[in-house]
């Protein structure tokens, strides 16, 4: 669904801010849903992913901690199941990341394995640093609700400085799928590293266990890490990607009739919302959003002509050096090209990107018209909120709010305008959400610190609940006709 800025629905204010409830206006229609608030716990470092677990307690990745953290939904206690020293923290997105439970977990079928994925160094020379990610299988103890047993999965995935990516799913298929990002090549300070998101491997490559190129991927592997037989044969080669083409997936999430839907950050417009097919290509970085030329041109800095990259000074506007390739989105083609089934948002061309909201501390980009996904889940329940069955729902970093996004009955295609359904509106940053099972209740994980936005619209200068987990309890109201 294409939509200019001037479609885009604004909250334009807040009633009953507090612990025991709130209500949102949402333009300046009154609130259709009402809300309970309630801070669960504080003090977590950076939780990245969160689980609903088998034993009725919220699972929760530490990527900062490198813990992986039991909480009690109820009381906010909580339980740390292991904390993994292997886990590198450096300087970027890396860390301990995504997560998924075997679905036999605790069912007393001899699975009770947690996978997890996390950024590690993988030069034996202590002076040396050398990043990349893997996905590894942990065991859990019931007796002593601690995991341990560390068996690895999948080694030696890329890992870099931005764009990592990191959501970690298990599928209805029982195959691991998981994201990387591009790991921000091609913009500030990776601006002469060139993008590979179009790039996939050769068969000698994957004979060689070369995964360099999986980079602006998502993958599936099987639950030892071995390349699914029926993953897609992409560019004559058979290999964990599943799809390619993307900038920064930080949201994926499996539907029950087993559709999988992604999101991603788009640069300064079009974050995406993507139904995931095998072996489509979702465009970037010759696409962003829709392939409609309006605001988003392809400034491929590593390949500047006659001028060294490392010379020339990034703009992340669209006045480039002439020295640098400018490639208009209609220029580019592809069969296996699938657009997005939504943007957050799509501008024309020739919108000012200097906003005045952020010119005080130059934070242009966090009034530019993105949103920043840090997630997405389904929601389930269809006997929950009413109105809200077949619906996505996505976090963001900047608005620190929740967009619900309304799907057709097929799940292929979006319903109305997802700005109109903003909710739980904090200045915070929201990296995950989750459903309680009944559908009743959603549990936010937030981020330490890093920019959002405040009630204005401006950069806050600090986050209200760092690195907690809120909890938002459906109260009643009924929802009014459209």
């Amino acid at each position: 669904m294409k939509r200019s800025l001037s479609a885009v629905a604004v909250i334009a204010g807040i009633a009953s801010l507090g612990v025991t409830g709130l209500g949102w206006l949402q333009g300046s229609n009154p609130s259709r849903e009402s809300f309970a608030k309630r801070v669960v716990t504080t003090g977590l470092a950076n939780p990245f992913q969160v689980v609903w677990g088998p034993d009725d307690y919220l699972w929760v990745t530490e990527r900062t901690g490198s813990r992986i953290t039991r909480v009690q939904p109820s009381d906010g206690s909580r339980t740390t199941a292991i904390t993994m020293g292997e886990v590198l923290q450096a300087d970027g997105p890396g860390g301990l990341l995504g997560m998924a439970l075997d679905p036999g977990l605790l069912k007393g079928s001899g699975n009770d394995f947690v996978y997890v994925a996390h950024t590690y160094d993988a030069d034996p020379d202590p002076q040396m640093v050398r990043a990349r990610t893997k996905i590894v299988r942990l065991t859990y103890d019931r007796e002593r609700f601690t995991l341990g047993s560390l068996k690895d999965i999948l080694t030696n995935l890329p890992a870099g400085t931005d764009h990592q990516g990191g959501r970690l799913v298990f599928g209805p298929d029982r195959k691991l799928y998981f994201t990387i990002g591009d790991l921000g090549a091609n913009q500030l300070a990776n601006f002469c590293k060139p993008d590979h998101s179009q790039n996939v491997p050769t068969a000698a490559q994957v004979q060689a266990r070369d995964w360099s190129l999986y980079e602006g991927k998502v993958l599936r592997a099987n639950l030892d890490g071995s390349i699914p037989s029926d993953n897609p044969t992409i560019a004559g080669a058979k290999s964990h990607v599943y799809s390619y083409g993307h900038r920064n997936p930080q949201g994926l999430a499996f539907a029950p009739d087993g559709k999988l839907y992604e999101s991603e950050h788009g640069p300064n417009t079009d974050d995406e919302i993507n139904l995931i097919q095998a072996g489509k290509n979702y465009g970037w970085p010759h696409v962003a959003g829709y392939k409609d030329d309006q605001s988003y041109a392809y400034a491929n800095w590593s390949a500047s002509k006659g001028v060294p990259c490392r010379s020339l000074k990034f703009t992340a506007y669209p006045e480039v050096a002439p020295s640098v390739p400018l490639q208009k989105e209609s220029e580019w083609s592809h069969p296996d090209f699938t657009p997005p089934i939504q943007t957050f948002r799509t501008v024309p061309s020739g919108y000012d990107f200097k906003n005045p909201k952020c010119a005080e501390r130059e934070l242009y980009y966090q009034c530019w018209p993105t949103v920043a996904p840090s997630s997405l889940t389904v929601y389930p329940a269809v006997n929950g909120i009413p109105g809200w069955a077949h619906s996505l729902l996505m976090p963001s970093l900047k608005h620190g709010t929740v967009y619900r996004i309304q799907l057709n009955a097929a799940g292929t295609a979006v319903v109305g305008e997802p700005d109109e359904n903003e909710h739980f509106k904090t200045v915070n940053r929201y990296r995950d959400v989750v459903v309680r099972p009944d559908g009743l209740a959603l549990f936010i994980a937030t981020d330490v610190g890093g920019n959002t936005q405040d009630e204005t619209g401006r950069p806050a200068s600090s986050v209200q609940n760092p690195g907690a987990i809120l909890e938002f309890r459906y109260t009643g109201g009924a929802r009014s006709a459209r």
